[in-house]
């Protein structure tokens, strides 16, 4: 399915209905703080998996929203429809296990990245790792996104260039 840009495709505050599998595009997971600002917490780079898992896995309200920053091409699929293909495909049920190991994998470098690394050098490892999100997503949401405000980043990009 295409998705148009600033779309967003699941809620907060209702129980994410889909697994979904990015074809092209970005998009990112995001919550609101208790000041009103959104916080992205989840940047794709496609191809790849995108939904608030925990959330779509115990099939709990979630607090997040997932939105397509550009137009995006997915593919889903829905909690039962999933456990049905696990259930009859003991080589879908390994998939989803890669799966579910890659996100937490990356959830817990995400983790100590954050806690770790300076705003600068977390920029640095974004730029050398996903340059494609840097062309393709707005500052501001890169900023929230590695923890820091767009003035920061701003500075941090003109430091950068010079």
């Amino acid at each position: 399915m295409r998705y148009p840009k600033n779309r967003i495709i699941e809620e907060e505050g209702k129980v994410p209905g889909h697994l979904y599998f990015v074809v092209s595009g970005f998009a990112r997971l995001f919550h609101y703080n208790d000041k009103g600002d959104e916080v992205t917490t989840h940047i794709n780079c496609p191809p790849g998996f995108i939904t608030s898992y925990a959330d779509f896995t115990n099939q709990k309200k979630s607090d997040e929203n997932l939105e397509c920053i550009t137009e995006c091409e997915l593919l889903r699929i829905s909690k039962a429809n999933l456990d049905q293909l696990i259930q009859q495909s003991p080589t879908f049920m390994d998939f989803s296990f890669l799966v579910f190991q890659q996100s937490l994998s990356y959830n817990e470098t995400r983790a100590r990245e954050l806690a770790t690394l300076d705003a600068e050098q977390r920029y640095l490892k974004m730029m050398d790792q996903y340059p494609e999100v840097l062309q393709n997503v707005p500052m501001q949401y890169i900023a929230s996104f590695l923890g820091m405000n767009p003035k920061s980043l701003s500075r941090i990009r003109k430091k950068i260039i010079r």
